[in-house]
């Protein structure tokens, strides 16, 4: 496009909800000249916060069709600067929200930059009474289709270096996991999603972890709840006939993946490793099971996922890498590696001799047993899942005995208050339209 007639104005946004704030710099920026708008991609913004609830491409036909937008080009970066270099705009116009904060330094680099062919950067006051985490917790209350909840993974594993997914096992830990949000390094953390686990769906109903629980309850319960994508603990699967209807059902509750382990046999938890009886199931039958679930989903967007159990079985990593080549080749959307060791070498080592195949797919791990392993160190061996998959149970049981006992030993409810949340907050904890 020739801007030669005009002075070029670029302007850097997210836009993933558009309100009046953003109308309001457009117009501001189109009274100086042409309007180039800058428009993050999914990347860009998973980056420094949440996923943006609209796709790039869904993004950048509103913004195309706002009045006094000339042009939408991608920006990769949150930084502006590639972008500026590129088109070397004359303006560049932004809120004066980002002195302070995570884009601070971003300001900093597009002043400097701007200097380079006498560019300038016009600020306009804060368009105030805005509050987008208000405006997403509006859209969660809202709630999600099935179609886009299941997209989301996808989405995230296309945004992210690495997604961390947290248990649930009813709907008030699936709301934690929907809901809990810190600040690091002027960076917003928060899970990315929701691990409905064999292991504590069982457990808080109850029940031994032997396959026995059926999850759809609990699976109803957490999706009414949340909005985040859900991945499945599928146990084994059960026989390829069954499985094929079990893809169908979590494909139609608008399920992201399930994970599913090559073992046959009466399921035993894998951490109990080979203290009980397991088998493991042939490499043959598996992947007949793998590639006849990817023939029942209708959507591209479900994932079955490959859960090798040679490292917990003593099998070997020559096996497990035997192994995760030959589930890629019958279409496992990814593979998660598991080990019961507190020392992660064999993790490590499967994962250096991974990154050299020719045919990859999404990495899954489960650092139960090797918690002191920081996301970082598996990030940068390849890992692009990490499930945290059975605290939050695990540390609701004992704060719940720690409470029964104190009503015991004093005969009274008042010194368990102190581990308790307050019954004005429980009351009010779910919205009433929920």
């Amino acid at each position: 496009m020739n801007y030669e007639r005009g002075k070029l104005v670029y302007v850097g946004m997210s836009a993933d909800l558009i309100h009046h704030g953003h109308i309001n710099i457009i117009q501001e920026a189109a009274k100086l000249g042409k309007v180039m708008v800058g428009l993050l991609t999914d990347k860009a913004i998973a980056s420094y916060k949440r996923l943006p609830a609209l796709t790039y491409q869904q993004r950048k036909v509103v913004i195309e069709n706002i009045k006094g937008v000339t042009e939408v080009v991608a920006q990769e970066t949150l930084d502006y600067v590639p972008n500026l270099r590129k088109y070397k705009p004359n303006y560049v116009v932004h809120g004066d929200d980002w002195k302070t904060g995570v884009q601070k330094q971003t300001r900093e680099r597009v002043i400097e930059t701007m200097k380079e062919w006498g560019g300038e950067l016009v600020e306009i006051l804060y368009t105030g009474g805005i509050s987008s985490t208000q405006l997403h917790k509006h859209l969660r209350e809202i709630g999600i289709t099935p179609e886009v909840r299941m997209k989301k993974l996808r989405r995230l594993l296309g945004a992210k270096e690495m997604v961390r997914f947290l248990e649930a096992h009813n709907g008030i830990s699936a709301l934690i996991v929907e809901n809990i949000r810190v600040v690091r390094n002027e960076k917003a953390q928060e899970f990315d999603g929701i691990w409905l686990s064999s292991l504590t769906d069982s457990t808080a109903k109850g029940k031994p972890d032997i396959e026995l629980v059926a999850r759809l309850d609990t699976l109803n319960h957490i999706i009414e709840a949340t909005t985040k994508p859900i991945i499945v603990d599928g146990d084994t699967g059960g026989i390829p006939e069954h499985f094929v209807f079990l893809v169908k059902t979590l494909e139609r509750f608008g399920v992201s993946a399930v994970i599913i382990e090559d073992r046959v046999g009466l399921k035993k938890n894998s951490l109990f490793g080979t203290k009980v009886v397991q088998e493991q199931d042939s490499i043959k039958d598996f992947c007949h099971k793998l590639s006849m679930g990817k023939k029942a989903q209708v959507t591209e967007d479900f994932m079955i996922i490959a859960r090798i159990e040679s490292l917990i079985l003593n099998a070997g990593l020559e096996d497990a890498l035997i192994r995760a080549n030959a589930y890629i080749q019958a279409g496992a959307d990814g593979i998660m590696i598991h080990s019961e060791e507190k020392d992660p070498t064999e993790i490590f080592e499967f994962c250096r001799s991974y990154s050299l195949f020719e045919k990859k797919v999404h990495l899954v791990v489960v650092p139960s047993t090797f918690s002191h392993v920081s996301e970082t160190e598996l990030k940068e061996r390849g890992v692009s899942v990490v499930i945290y998959a059975n605290h939050l149970l695990r540390s609701a049981y004992p704060a719940m005995n720690k409470v029964a006992e104190a009503i015991l030993l004093h005969e009274r409810a008042h010194e368990a208050e102190q581990f308790c949340m307050p019954i004005k907050d429980i009351i009010n904890l779910i919205p009433s339209g929920k």
